[in-house]
């Protein structure tokens, strides 16, 4: 079920901006912040719902070319609303080698400017938009990539880079 946004680009960060830095506790309980991957790309990527068809497609696929982001020095890490035993119940059925932060109170969500009107089968409401935030070895917003084509998200990903990689020569 892909939904249809009425503003593609709802963040008001850009590519260049420095990431917001945030702190959120993951599927352990353990907290996790941007600080940690201070010198490492990371793609922090903002899901709705776990378990869920396109959000599962999307996990699984990063799942499966997990190698690959890791081989171009890529950190994944997810975030949704969903609280820690959610979390943690999506890792264990597929198998996930990332973590997600539990975002309840919406903070992150919210200061990456990722919630906002969505459209389903004519239904509007308040949600979780599907944004992929890539953030350098310097803590800058290298890509942002609002259109998440949920079954291919690794390859979006490392074709953002190659073409952003290009296009800086």
């Amino acid at each position: 079920m892909q939904a249809l946004l009425k503003d593609k680009s709802a963040t008001y960060l850009k590519e260049g901006d420095l990431a917001p830095d945030f702190s959120g506790i993951d599927q352990n309980g353990k907290v996790l912040n941007l600080a940690e991957f201070k010198g490492k790309r990371l793609a922090l990527y903002f899901y709705p719902k776990d378990d869920t068809s396109g959000c599962t497609e999307e996990a699984c696929n990063l799942r499966d070319n997990y190698d690959i982001l890791k081989a171009n020095d890529i950190e994944i890490i997810g975030v949704s609303s969903d609280d820690e035993n959610s979390h943690q119940k999506f890792i264990n059925k597929y198998n996930l080698p990332f973590r997600l932060i539990a975002d309840t109170d919406k903070s992150i969500i919210n200061t990456y400017g990722v919630w906002g009107k969505k459209t389903v089968f004519g239904k509007s409401f308040d949600g979780i938009l599907r944004t992929t935030f890539i953030i350098d070895r310097k803590g800058r917003i290298e890509k942002i990539l609002p259109k998440v084509d949920t079954v291919n998200h690794a390859e979006q990903i490392l074709h953002s880079l190659m073409v952003s990689k290009l296009s800086s020569n």
